[in-house]
């Protein structure tokens, strides 16, 4: 089987996710990447990549690389998806696809123009409690869902914070909302409303409580109404305000209901899970994903979640913006 070479371009926090798993893909490798940091680029190095470039447009140039994963912040995705589909690279994008429905649709239609395969990285998708409630619904199980509750609370960017003994400034981009396009609906909102939509269908309409307990530009909660066209209603809850993780999925059927909850587990585990087979069960969805999106390439089929599905996502998003509702309004009724 021929292995196909990737190029990593954004070497933060999701990008090393994926550059841990460069040994552990079947039928590909990260042959190089890409990013401003030395320090970086001399990581990337010690995991086995051969090359690395501190211009992305360097690593582009590079005839090993067929397809590439872009793993920057969200103002730099129009640009770098742009020369990367003129460039004739396939694309793996991280999620949100781009700050504005504008800029993703120009992605979807260079990455057209240009004949590369374009998929947006949204690791739930790829998690087997997940994948199981699709298949729940699709097999009429739990009859007609009337009623979704879905909820991802975290601490956004000041993760770091809460993992170190000694406090990491968080990069100044992701306090600005002309770069990021919003705060905790846009960046972890996004892949409930993807799984959602992945779920029930086109969501018809979306309003939103925004909340901002850190006195931020940026919400940091958010509460959504969503109208899905297949008739759910749905619950959407998201936040950076909390120390602890949760997220939950809930679905509310005529026949039964089920519910999916991500349960931290204890770091021994962890630990022996990353030594007996090179990744953790959090971080297993990005590797199959990752499986996935190569698999494609290499088949030629056109991988899911879409560009489409990323401006789906986005235009549900910016509607929930625009529809925003004060809660206390609802009490004074």
């Amino acid at each position: 089987m021929k292995t196909i070479g990737l190029g990593i371009i954004g070497l933060g926090y999701v990008g090393t996710i994926h550059l841990q798993h460069n040994r552990h893909l079947g039928n590909a490798r990260y042959v190089a990447a890409s990013d401003v940091s030395k320090r970086a680029l001399r990581k990337a190095k010690e995991s086995g990549v051969k090359k690395t470039y501190l211009s992305y447009q360097e690593l582009l140039r590079d005839p090993e690389v067929e397809g590439v994963v872009i793993a920057l912040p969200t103002h730099l995705h129009l640009q770098c998806a742009k020369e990367a589909a003129e460039a004739h690279k396939h694309i793996f994008l991280e999620k949100p696809i781009a700050k504005n429905v504008d800029e993703a649709k120009e992605i979807i239609s260079v990455s057209r123009r240009n004949s590369v395969k374009l998929m947006i990285g949204y690791p739930m998708r790829f998690r087997t409690d997940f994948r199981r409630l699709k298949y729940e619904i699709e097999s009429g199980a739990l009859g007609d869902v009337e009623i979704a509750q879905a909820t991802y609370i975290s601490n956004g960017p000041f993760f770091h914070r809460a993992e170190s003994h000694s406090p990491v400034p968080v990069p100044e981009w992701w306090f600005n909302k002309e770069l990021t396009g919003g705060g905790a609906l846009m960046d972890i909102g996004s892949h409930l409303i993807n799984l959602l939509r992945w779920y029930l269908g086109e969501i018809e309409n979306i309003k939103s409580w925004l909340g901002y307990r850190l006195n931020m530009d940026l919400e940091d909660g958010a509460i959504c109404l969503a109208d899905f066209e297949s008739g759910t209603r749905a619950v959407i809850s998201t936040g950076w305000f909390s120390q602890s993780y949760s997220l939950e999925i809930k679905l509310c059927g005529t026949t039964k209901h089920i519910t999916s909850k991500e349960i931290r587990q204890n770091p021994l585990v962890t630990a022996i899970q990353k030594l007996t087979t090179g990744t953790t069960r959090f971080h297993q969805p990005h590797l199959s994903e990752m499986q996935y999106f190569v698999n494609c390439l290499a088949s030629d089929i056109s991988p899911s979640p879409s560009g489409e599905d990323g401006l789906r996502d986005l235009e549900a998003i910016f509607l929930a913006y625009k529809n925003q509702i004060d809660l206390r309004d609802l009490h004074s009724h």
